[in-house]
């Protein structure tokens, strides 16, 4: 019988993300899972992490999860409250070391699809919601992180429609696109695993495998061919902390964790904790 974990796969991907950001760097965090992973750093160990909004927040201070990149929350306490072309400069000028972003599809260079399923534009299967700040991000911050939910139709052998670039067609594909030489994605987080990207093929390579994941769930749930190395490493299940944080600071509205849960939690107790972190906010 498989046990129940004590989390559900976005406070799992949040908190192993949220491990990898350094304390001290720029980083331009997309809405939703990469806002989660940004504001867990900033609150557990990378106290510096400087956090870049689309809309102009620059540095605010971690309070509650913000709903957009255009919240009030993304200038609380913020060094300054520019605005979106003076945000998106500060990539132009090669400043910004990380971006972080979602996705719903992605291939083995990390090339990103945000825009639409299916072969039609004007008529796809499903609308998405599109770049916003994607490509930008993707094409001039130093490393792109990428976080996603794992399955075959979400990494894919060919993208439905290239949103945000990644490593194109493969080695300099980047600079014949006129891409700034050194940038590129870095790594990718899902509920499976942890990705790197090779630096010669600059294919997709398995890092690290999450909790009571194998190889082999990894190959089967990808649509393409990921390089394998011999020995992996295995992530370390999230902490109390970690999910007290999380939960509690970070999230407790649960905007972004409840994508996670099998049935939204809606008990009497819970709904009075909200009213509490309501009352203490008003």
């Amino acid at each position: 019988m498989i046990k129940e974990k004590p989390y559900n796969p976005i406070e799992l991907m949040a908190i192993i993300a949220s491990r990898h950001l350094e304390d001290g760097k720029l980083i331009f965090a997309g809405t939703g899972i990469p806002m989660l992973a940004a504001a867990l750093a900033q609150k557990l160990h990378a106290p510096n992490l400087i956090l870049i909004y689309e809309a102009g927040g620059i540095s605010p201070k971690a309070s509650m999860l913000p709903l957009s990149v255009a919240d009030s929350r993304t200038t609380y306490k913020a060094i300054c409250c520019a605005n979106m072309p003076e945000a998106m400069e500060m990539l132009q000028k090669g400043l910004v070391t990380y971006s972080f972003l979602g996705g719903a599809q992605i291939d083995k260079y990390g090339n990103l699809n945000s825009t639409m399923i299916g072969d039609d534009y004007y008529n796809p299967k499903t609308r998405l919601p599109g770049s916003g700040g994607a490509n930008e991000l993707g094409s001039l911050a130093w490393k792109t992180n990428i976080i996603m939910n794992h399955s075959r139709r979400r990494f894919v052998e060919k993208l439905d429609y290239m949103t945000t670039p990644g490593y194109l067609n493969g080695p300099g594909g980047r600079e014949r696109a006129g891409l700034p030489p050194g940038t590129g994605p870095h790594l990718v987080f899902s509920e499976l695993g942890v990705f790197d990207f090779d630096e010669e093929s600059k294919r997709m390579r398995l890092k690290a495998v999450l909790p009571e994941i194998t190889k082999q769930k990894i190959i089967d749930e990808t649509g393409f061919e990921l390089l394998i190395p011999e020995k992996v490493v295995t992530e370390i299940e999230p902490t109390e902390k970690e999910l007290r944080i999380i939960r509690e600071e970070v999230d407790p509205w649960r905007i972004v964790l409840s994508r996670g849960d099998k049935q939204p939690p809606l008990t009497e107790e819970l709904k009075q904790t909200y009213d509490r972190i309501y009352e203490k906010s008003e």
